[in-house]
């Protein structure tokens, strides 16, 4: 058992396309993380930075371990100070060999921590990074769905063949629709476990198969029967358990297919 998780017998093989396991709640027990991810059948992890220190950090993760991966962005709730130079660094930044994604990015307008203004400026210019680089994006949208699909509407990403993903979906079938529409892919997290998500659950099973991903939003987010616990990578199977449940299928076939899709949006190759 890894950590209350079955491990793998090699026939299950699932990436966490989001996880910040550069936050001081995982950090000191890194070594462990992965090797319980591995073992559950997580053979690669893709952290997102919030700033630019922990575009530094993640960075430093993904040279260390060869299983984790990097997206450089800032994030709405970090983007206070937002200064135009910053994309400079994050498209230095970007040319990491090990770079998959500008990321996280998008609106919050839960939160109060940054004007919406300066949010969908942090936002717009980093979705054209995105474009100019041609790397996916990855999206946060927390109570900001018509602003968010609205600047991605208009960004030179929308309608792309590796467009990116809004992260831990928790809207209805109609804003989904709205998600497909504009090229992305959405990923499921812990939630999708937990009792009163019924509704969530129906968006998950109706969202067609080459467009899903399995994360976990470590530390955050963790599914059940581990909820108020720490997250971490190695629950990510929990999230494809529950969805394989919802679409009929072996848990081996969900593993195949997220991870067909992980590689095919973040160009996941074993030399990349």
């Amino acid at each position: 058992m890894a950590n209350g998780i079955q491990e793998t017998d090699g026939t299950v093989i699932l990436v966490d396309t989001h996880c910040h396991l550069d936050f001081r709640t995982l950090a000191p027990d890194i070594d462990g993380v992965v090797e319980r991810a591995v073992a559950a059948g997580v053979t690669r992890m893709i952290i997102p930075a919030l700033d630019l220190a922990s575009v530094r950090a993640t960075l430093a993760l993904a040279e260390r371990f060869p299983e984790i991966w990097a997206a450089v962005g800032v994030h709405p709730n970090s983007a206070e100070g937002w200064q135009d130079a910053w994309i400079d660094e994050l498209r230095a930044a970007a040319a990491h060999e090990k770079v998959v994604a500008i990321g996280e990015i998008g609106l919050d307008y839960y939160w109060h921590k940054t004007p919406p203004d300066v949010q969908q400026r942090a936002f717009t210019l980093q979705l054209e990074l995105a474009g100019e680089l041609g790397l996916p994006v990855i999206v946060h949208n927390r109570e900001a769905s018509d602003d968010t699909l609205r600047l991605l509407a208009a960004s030179p990403v929308a309608g792309r063949a590796r467009a990116g993903v809004l992260h831990s979906f928790d809207g209805d079938w109609a804003l989904a629709e709205r998600v497909l529409d504009l090229g992305l892919t959405i990923g499921f997290t812990g939630p999708l476990t937990y009792k009163k998500a019924d509704a969530l659950r129906d968006v998950a099973a109706r969202v067609p198969l080459d467009r899903l991903l399995i994360e976990t939003d470590s530390p955050y987010q963790t599914p059940e029967p581990f909820r108020g616990k720490r997250n971490e990578p190695a629950y990510v199977r929990l999230v494809a358990e529950r969805l394989a449940e919802l679409r009929g299928l072996p848990l081996a076939e969900i593993g195949r297919v997220t991870t067909a899709n992980a590689e095919a949006l973040f160009n996941l190759t074993t030399d990349h």
